[in-house]
């Protein structure tokens, strides 16, 4: 991940950490700041305690987002000290969900906008200029457009992926596939690496194939708090126990300092909170059944 991070993740860039409910790359998101990367430009669809975090440290002059907050829980604090008020620091630029991945699919397809319904009777246009009414070329009816969203690096998190970067993910979808088709440079982080013919036998699950990524990084645990399905369960207790950390500045800078700061890797993260944590976050086996696809001449 360091290696990763060093190379592909460069001051004023728009980083898109993607992954919807689970599969949130919080072990990048900490590089990120370890590395004290700045002036970035965060976008994410659901942007909550991994932006919090990344806010605090500074890292982000903007974000491009559509719901936020800490989910289940509340407010993610720490944006919310840099965006109300007068002395307000952090830029913010606003859709909604749909909009999101609309954006992120006209960035995959090198589109110029991407045409949606979904914002008559609301104010998402007076609050955002970038979304924007438009004539049908068709016919008289008026939908609105947004802009594609091209990050300069997409990070998503996976169950695994081949040493070539066929990515495979499932469980809850969200725009990964999207985010890195329309990304200048993808980093996959994966629970697992397994050989090419592991994802030969099951190739509906490749969500992002080998071609279009820059750096493989094999995390495990990567996604926690968030979960994987079928590898770890969501950290709740984490999500409860942020509200308060985030809602103090100095008890958040503490934290990163023991939690992010003062460690070399993830994997020192994970050695930190120590087996027993992992253990209760392990879920039973429920294994989906096998296909045939056929050997034909």
């Amino acid at each position: 991940m360091r290696d990763a991070v060093a190379e592909l993740v460069r001051d004023g860039d728009t980083v898109a950490i993607e992954g919807f409910t689970h599969l949130i790359s919080f072990a990048a998101g900490h590089e990120i700041i370890r590395q004290r990367r700045r002036d970035l430009t965060l976008a994410r669809m659901t942007p909550d305690v991994i932006y919090d975090q990344m806010v605090a440290a500074g890292v982000a002059r903007k974000l491009v987002f559509s719901w936020l907050g800490n989910p289940g829980v509340g407010s993610l604090h720490a944006i919310r000290r840099v965006t109300e008020g007068e002395a307000a620091t952090l830029e913010l630029e606003e859709y909604s969900h749909f909009g999101m991945v609309a954006r992120y699919e006209a960035g995959a397809a090198n589109l110029p906008f991407m045409p949606l319904r979904s914002y008559f009777e609301t104010d998402l246009p007076v609050a955002n200029p970038l979304i924007r009414p438009i004539r049908s070329p068709y016919s008289d009816e008026t939908v609105y457009a947004v802009p594609p969203l091209r990050p300069d690096v997409s990070i998503v998190h996976a169950q695994r992926a081949s040493t070539d970067g066929d990515t495979q993910v499932w469980g809850l979808l969200g725009c990964q596939k999207e985010a890195a088709f329309a990304a200048d440079r993808v980093i996959v982080v994966v629970e697992d690496l397994v050989p090419a013919d592991v994802i030969r036998a099951d190739p509906n699950r490749t969500i992002i194939p080998g071609l279009i990524v820059d750096a493989v990084v094999v995390e495990p645990w990567g996604a926690h708090p968030s979960y994987v399905q079928g590898s770890y369960d969501r950290d709740n207790r984490f999500y409860l126990d942020w509200d308060a950390i985030a809602r103090d500045p100095e008890t958040l800078e503490a934290w990163l300092k023991e939690w992010v700061y003062g460690l070399e890797s993830h994997s020192e993260y994970v050695e930190k909170w120590g087996a027993a944590h992992w253990d209760r976050l392990r879920p039973e086996e429920a294994l989906s059944g096998s296909v045939n696809y056929g050997t034909y001449a």
